[in-house]
């Protein structure tokens, strides 16, 4: 018997495992920031470290329950704009680039929980 979920669940997959590869690499870059980098860039990087944390971890635990599209929808606007909000940061201090799109990423990490959080006032 097809398991009527199968579809999904590759969708939910994704999501999961890039919330763990974000967590993954918020200890990594935290550890840099703690051993590698001064002032402003120290600070810029526990920032970027501590949003890509959470949001990973939060990704890695609800992903596997989201089993409708707005739940999804959600998770996959935390997971660019915690790319677009931290990734700004980090190559703020790598790269020095402007961080012109930490701002996008803020304002889609804000729309996905807003998006999960519909989603679990219907249920």
């Amino acid at each position: 018997m097809t398991d009527p979920n199968s579809a999904v669940r590759p969708r939910r997959s994704w999501l999961a495992a890039g919330g763990a590869l974000l967590a993954a690499c918020a200890v990594a870059l935290s550890a840099y920031a703690a051993h590698g980098a001064q002032g402003e860039d120290q600070a810029r990087l526990h920032t970027a470290a501590f949003f890509a944390f959470g949001h990973g971890v939060a990704l890695a635990a609800l992903a596997p329950a989201a089993a409708r599209g707005l739940a999804r929808s959600g998770l996959a606007l935390l997971l660019l704009g915690v790319l677009l909000f931290s990734g700004s940061l980090v190559f703020k201090v790598l790269a020095q680039w402007p961080t012109t799109l930490a701002p996008l990423g803020g304002t889609l990490l804000i729309a996905g929980w807003v998006l999960y959080a519909i989603d679990a006032m219907r249920k």
